[in-house]
């Protein structure tokens, strides 16, 4: 039997473990090809499968390059590509992290095939793309930091042959993902893309949920469930409808509506392989000013202590304290140790209803300078919300990559009332009432070099 038949055979194997949606995916040959899709349902997976097949074959003509998110997917896209060339039984070689572009100083990890073909798995750099011939795969495309150039320097690698991909879920209405999909839906395609859309029941229909339970542990309570639980079990588990819709359901939110977009919250949220936030005992080691927002809930809202580290003009977010139905007895001592903190300057509280006996009796204990006490109004929460914006813009500011913490910042909407007055509202659900928002924007109004007097009253 010869190595091309045993090669066949187990492709053939392989591409029967696949879901339909992955086999439509694997077998759609086009040109230009986009899905949109809900998170975690195998696609990059499916798609390492592809270019494994594709790229080890005797006649293939093209390097493949793909786009990642971040670092850490680039190399595990090329693990799961190891993993399939291993099953496919081909003779490729990991080359590990190579520079493919010392002028940028542009590096890629390459799996290298028997005919001198290579996948390249990147990061989320554009200009990576520069220069380049070959297929073109970019993955999770609309949460990259820009998306449109990603696009245009992208697009020419192909000129010479090949083929470009794009996969992702959505990011906003306003992205320029969401943009070539409405093309594609509503203004007849002019670019000639095959459009794929998987949506989490689509792929619970079609045998998601069999696949991940075989690969759960036994003990695992998502083994007893079936597809209508399972959907119910997600659905629950995001911040709120607007996060779920998008990242499962293939339905952008309106960025008309929101006070931030996704693309000034995700241009100040840290790295996935930086490190924000720090123990009480190295912040009591620190010397630059530490300034706390308490944004005080009990029952129906949490309670959020938000305190940043200014380092030249930018406020670190340090540590996020969130509290639900938590005793105010032991939000003090969780509070007081913030406050006892060397080189905390100030903390602004909300003092409206519930804070007004936590603001007060800080301020008996650490003083009414570090501790200012601020009762909101449609007034106040427009003088505090803007300047959060404003960091965001010019990215003084640095947050959490956490979702309840990107759903708060999201969920704050500005109205303008029948009077012609500004208001910030937030719609209340399980996972609190924007509580997060306001305690990034109560610590950024501590930092402030002076107190604001507002017309407003304040304790």
């Amino acid at each position: 039997m010869t190595k091309r038949a045993v090669k066949s055979k187990a492709a053939v194997s392989a591409e029967s473990f696949f879901l339909p949606y992955q086999g439509q995916w694997i077998k759609d040959g086009s040109r230009l090809k986009l899905m949109e899709k809900s998170r975690q349902i195998g696609l990059s997976w499916a798609t390492a499968y592809r270019l494994v097949r594709e790229k080890s074959k005797a006649d293939a003509a093209q390097d493949a390059w793909i786009s990642s998110r971040d670092d850490l997917q680039a190399r595990l896209f090329k693990e799961d590509c190891n993993a399939f060339a291993g099953i496919l039984n081909t003779a490729a070689q990991d080359l590990g992290q190579v520079v493919v572009d010392p002028e940028r100083a542009i590096s890629a990890y390459v799996l290298q095939f028997a005919n001198g073909k290579r996948i390249n798995s990147m990061s989320s750099n554009p200009d990576a793309q520069a220069g380049k011939r070959g297929d073109r795969t970019l993955d999770e495309f609309a949460l990259h930091p820009d998306p449109r150039k990603l696009y245009s320097i992208a697009y020419p690698g192909i000129t010479w042959g090949g083929s470009m991909e794009i996969i992702s879920t959505h990011r906003g209405s306003a992205n320029f993902f969401n943009q070539l999909i409405l093309e594609i839906k509503h203004k007849g395609n002019p670019k000639g893309f095959s459009l794929h859309t998987v949506t989490l029941q689509n792929a619970l229909d079609q045998g998601f949920l069999a696949k991940l339970q075989a690969k759960l542990p036994k003990d695992d309570p998502r083994q007893d469930m079936d597809e209508a639980e399972y959907f119910d079990f997600i659905k629950a588990g995001c911040p709120d409808e607007e996060t779920f819709l998008q990242e499962y359901m293939c339905i952008p939110s309106d960025d008309a509506s929101a006070f931030l977009s996704y693309d000034l919250i995700d241009g100040v949220k840290y790295k996935p392989e930086e490190s924000w936030e720090l123990t009480i005992e190295e912040l009591r080691a620190i010397t630059n000013p530490l300034f706390l927002g308490v944004d005080v809930g009990r029952k129906k809202d949490l309670s959020v202590f938000w305190l940043t580290e200014k380092v030249g003009g930018v406020h670190f977010t340090r540590k996020v304290i969130v509290l639900k139905n938590t005793k105010f007895a032991e939000q003090e001592e969780r509070l007081y140790e913030i406050l006892s903190l060397p080189a905390l300057r100030r903390g602004c509280f909300d003092a409206t209803g519930l804070g007004m006996q936590l603001a007060e009796r800080a301020q008996d204990r650490f003083g009414k300078y570090k501790v200012e006490a601020i009762t909101f109004t449609p007034a106040v929460k427009e003088e505090l919300a803007y300047p959060v914006r404003a960091a965001c813009e010019d990215r003084s500011i640095r947050i959490p990559d956490m979702p309840e913490i990107v759903s708060d910042f999201r969920a704050i909407r500005k109205e303008t009332t029948s009077a012609g007055n500004i208001r910030f509202t937030a719609e209340r659900s399980e996972a609190g009432h924007s509580d997060r928002f306001w305690g990034a924007a109560l610590a950024l109004h501590a930092g402030k070099k002076s107190i604001v007097t507002y017309s407003a009253e304040v304790i």
